[in-house]
């Protein structure tokens, strides 16, 4: 959530950046807030005008009633009564304002860094940097979804009889391919010096809009509506909201933590042949790291996490791509957002499997999360999160970019955790 006083004094800097994400109406909506935001402030004014009259007219009665001039106490007394029920008042059109404030700003997404380029969709995000040789497959090759009927290790259609479509059995070596894929992903993360968690895959409200799921994809998020809890669509959502409410000593920068959970993803709308087998599910693993930095080294953080990342993709020994995202194909919370595509060999194409992201102090702000410095006032933090990495579209491009006619070969890094090198 942005900060008013960042939109008052940054107006057109602010004006820029949304302009930058197509946020409609941009200008309207910040005059809108600096509106309310000043209505707010001036019925505060009032209020505590009031109160410091109310506080010398007690004073004024204290002294006389002291002096024994009850009488006059009493007349003033009216005064009094007329002061607290126009603080009443007040005081119920400052909560309004300040609730449709609230509102308001959580309507705006943030401000894009200045690196990030102007664009609508994924056409124009920019390729940052390629690694790896896209691998030469026979005029035979399988897509992952054919591989796995062949080798029966994943059951779609037992997933839709259990819970319906995007729910998938894994099953054998297709089993044991996930649980190897995420220990070793936890593995390596804790070698680059994360601590490992294991959050509730049910968050509240507040942790939802802590960071920023809610109000924005409330709609994409699967709810049990009986206890206002959602089922999480990233490990992020509990991992960042751990610190809600916290002021953190600037010496424990920067906070590294990592995750494996279950996420759960409604996608509605989505449909085609783009999202067929593995590429878009309702229910997926995924391993994700979360950081806490100083503002001064979250882009910093931000490279490092994007390195880190890579480094796994090497080590799986799939091609990949890093995308630096327009602002039109940003998420709503993010300052900039690096994504890293794998290519699939047997449907040609590229595969987003992870993003990573700076939110500067965008959740910080909604969830309360400060650091102090010594003997200065406490600042907002900065959080960053990335998918260290979302199993399902790895699965598909480890099973169709290594297929031979004798089966499907392991990265070797994964054979300590599978116990075999082919399926």
């Amino acid at each position: 959530m942005l900060l008013v006083n960042t939109i008052r004094d940054n107006f057109e800097t602010v004006l820029e950046g949304l302009q930058k994400r197509n946020f409609p109406h941009a200008e309207a909506v910040l005059h809108q807030v600096l509106e309310i935001d000043k209505n707010r402030r001036d019925t505060q004014a009032q209020r505590d005008g009031l109160q410091a009259e109310s506080n010398s007219i007690s004073k004024e009665i204290g002294m006389l009633m002291r002096d024994g001039k009850k009488e006059q106490a009493e007349k003033i007394k009216t005064r009094t009564t007329e002061i607290k029920e126009q603080i009443k008042t007040l005081e119920e059109a400052y909560s309004t304002y300040e609730e449709d404030l609230k509102q308001l700003l959580y309507s705006i997404p943030n401000v894009p860094h200045y690196s990030v380029p102007k664009g609508k969709s994924a056409e124009d995000n920019e390729v940052v940097l390629s690694h790896g040789t896209i691998p030469e497959l026979p005029d035979d090759k399988l897509p992952h979804w054919e591989l796995i009927k062949k080798y029966d290790i994943i059951d779609f259609e037992l997933g839709v009889k259990i819970t319906g479509a995007g729910f998938p059995v894994y099953k054998g070596r297709g089993a044991r391919l996930q649980r190897a894929l995420v220990n070793f992903f936890l593995d390596e993360a804790i070698k680059a010096g994360y601590t490992e968690v294991q959050p509730p895959i049910l968050v509240n409200e507040d942790s939802g809009y802590g960071t920023g799921q809610l109000p924005d994809k409330e709609g994409q998020m699967y709810e049990a509506t009986a206890d206002k809890l959602y089922l999480i669509p990233t490990a992020e959502v509990p991992i960042t909201n751990m610190y809600r409410d916290v002021i953190l000593n600037e010496l424990e920068f920067p906070i590294k933590n990592v995750g494996y959970t279950p996420c759960f993803r409604r996608e509605a709308g989505s449909w085609g042949a783009h999202v067929r087998g593995l590429n878009r599910l309702h229910q997926f693993d995924k391993v994700e790291i979360v950081q806490i930095a100083h503002p001064e080294n979250s882009y910093d953080a931000l490279e490092e996490m994007s390195a880190y990342i890579q480094g796994l993709l090497q080590k799986l020994e799939l091609p990949y791509r890093v995308l630096r995202l327009c602002g039109g194909d940003m998420g709503f919370t993010s300052a900039l957002t690096y994504d890293m595509e794998v290519f699939s060999a047997a449907q040609e194409r590229w595969l987003e499997v992870s993003s990573v992201s700076n939110f500067e102090s965008y959740q910080a702000n909604r969830l309360k999360l400060r650091y102090r410095e010594e003997d200065k006032k406490t600042q907002l933090a900065h959080t960053l999160n990335g998918s260290a990495l979302a199993l399902p579209r790895i699965v598909a491009a480890i099973l169709e970019n290594n297929q031979t006619e004798e089966g499907i070969k392991m990265p070797k890094v994964l054979i300590p955790y599978l116990g075999f090198d082919v399926i």
